[in-house]
């Protein structure tokens, strides 16, 4: 009988340092001793380059192109410590739908049994979540994924996608999709963006996994190709990453969050700038504004 592997997926808004955290955490769990796949579900198949010093890989739906029968194993390369490392890859520009490339790419790995021939203990799916719709939803919609996490800043429109992210996870519920694990807090630098954050997930009945500060190490470690983890692994940023990986590890309870509607969602929004503003002018504000 196989063991139990641990998938998560790990959504956030293009640009919000999604696949920055994602590869940190892989490279954190797999110092550790355990053995993780990467599964990058962004068509820019970008997710894992620092785990291989900056290269690119060649992708599902590029080995697809040139021979439909693929074995599967041509798709997978290991990185930093032994990571393996996947692609699923997009459509030819503009033609075809972003999400085609999860479909195809979860569907040949799962019929090849590559999971349980490479022994793995995790599974971690870098997955875009501008949007949750078509492919970008199947590792929630089909309950691939045991546990989703979402990193967001304090930005609304960072915040907006987490909000959708637990619309879809809400929706697909009942039906044995994912639940979702908590909010990775990610560039909180000042206490407002953390009052902001957690006035967020107390509005949706969920919870902060981590805050992730902005650093120039991790600029560093990116501009080399690296992980910070493998780059700078006695910095305060990879110590927080190792925290994030471990907490990851240990988590084991996920629910159905309590999304905002749009209309309250800009309410709550439009609350935060009339006391940001009240802070930038000098008004003087007590505790409980969270500021």
């Amino acid at each position: 009988m196989s063991k139990k592997i641990k998938q998560i997926a790990i959504y956030g808004k293009g640009g919000i340092g999604k696949s920055t955290t994602t590869s940190n955490i892989s490279a954190a769990l797999v110092e550790a001793g355990y053995k993780v796949l990467q599964f990058g579900c962004d068509p820019k198949s970008d997710s894992t380059n620092t785990l291989r010093d900056g290269k690119y890989i060649p992708t599902v739906l590029d080995l697809l192109r040139v021979n439909p029968k693929v074995d599967a194993h041509k798709a997978i390369f290991k990185g930093f410590e032994g990571v393996y490392c996947v692609e699923a890859g997009g459509p030819s520009p503009g033609v075809g739908c972003a999400g085609r490339g999860i479909i195809t790419a979860v569907q040949l790995l799962k019929q090849q049994n590559i999971f349980d021939e490479l022994d793995l203990d995790y599974v971690i799916y870098d997955v875009l979540g501008d949007v949750v719709c078509g492919g970008f939803a199947v590792p929630i919609r089909e309950g691939i994924a045991e546990h989703v996490f979402t990193v967001s800043s304090s930005d609304f429109m960072s915040v907006y996608a987490s909000n959708n992210l637990m619309k879809g996870i809400k929706k697909y519920s009942n039906a044995g999709g994912a639940l979702f694990g908590g909010v990775i807090a990610n560039s909180i630098n000042n206490p407002y963006q953390k009052a902001i954050i957690d006035d967020f997930v107390k509005q949706t009945g969920t919870q902060v996994v981590e805050y992730v500060p902005r650093s120039i190490t991790v600029t560093q470690a990116e501009l080399s190709g690296r992980t910070t983890i493998e780059a700078a692994p006695n910095s305060a940023q990879a110590k927080v990453y190792r925290s994030l990986a471990q907490k990851i590890h240990e988590h084991t309870e996920s629910r159905v969050p309590t999304p905002l509607e749009t209309e309250d969602l800009r309410a709550w929004s439009a609350k935060w700038a009339d006391q940001l503003l009240a802070v930038e002018s000098g008004e003087i504000r007590g505790e409980r504004d969270g500021i």
